[in-house]
C-alpha cells in the first residue's frame, strides 16, 4: 500500500471526520434522552476508523483486510442507526440522507483497500512502507 502512516489513509480520515460530526449532532437536544440510540451511533461511528487504525497497526496486509471488513461492517450498523434517527425524529431527511451516503462511501472505500490489501504482493512487498530502522 506503501503508507507511511496512519494518518495517510484518506478512509481513515474521512472516518475520523464523520465521528466528530456524528459527536456533535448526537450531543443535540434531540438525543438528549435517548442515551442509547445515541450510544450506539456513537459506538458504531468510531468503530469504523479505530479498526482501521487497529488493522493497519497490525503490520499484516491479512490483519489489515481482515479489519478494515470490521469496519465496513459498522458503516451497515451505523446506517441502519441512521435511518432509525431519521425516522423517529431525531435527524433531518437532509443530514440523515448525506450521513448514510457518506456512511456509503466510506465502505466503498474500504471495499477497495480491502481488494488491494488481498492482491498477491511482489516479495519483499507489504502493505506499509519499508521502515528505515534496523
Amino acid at each position: 500500500m506503501g503508507f507511511k502512516g496512519l494518518e495517510e489513509i484518506e478512509v481513515w480520515k474521512r472516518g475520523c471526520r464523520m465521528v466528530v460530526e456524528l459527536y456533535k449532532l448526537t450531543g443535540k437536544e434531540a438525543f438528549e434522552k435517548d442515551w442509547g440510540l445515541r450510544d450506539q451511533i456513537r459506538r458504531s461511528a468510531v468503530a469504523i476508523p479505530s479498526n482501521i487504525a487497529e488493522g493497519y497497526e497490525r503490520d499484516s496486509d491479512a490483519e489489515f483486510n481482515r479489519f478494515a471488513m470490521i469496519a465496513k461492517g459498522s458503516c451497515g450498523e451505523l446506517r441502519t442507526q441512521l435511518y432509525i434517527a431519521q425516522a423517529i425524529g431525531y435527524l433531518q431527511k437532509k443530514t440523515a440522507t448525506r450521513l448514510i451516503d457518506e456512511c456509503r462511501e466510506i465502505a466503498s472505500m474500504i471495499t477497495g483497500l480491502s481488494h488491494h490489501l488481498k492482491k498477491p504482493k511482489k516479495i519483499g512487498q507489504t502493505g506499509k512502507a519499508a521502515s528505515s530502522d534496523t
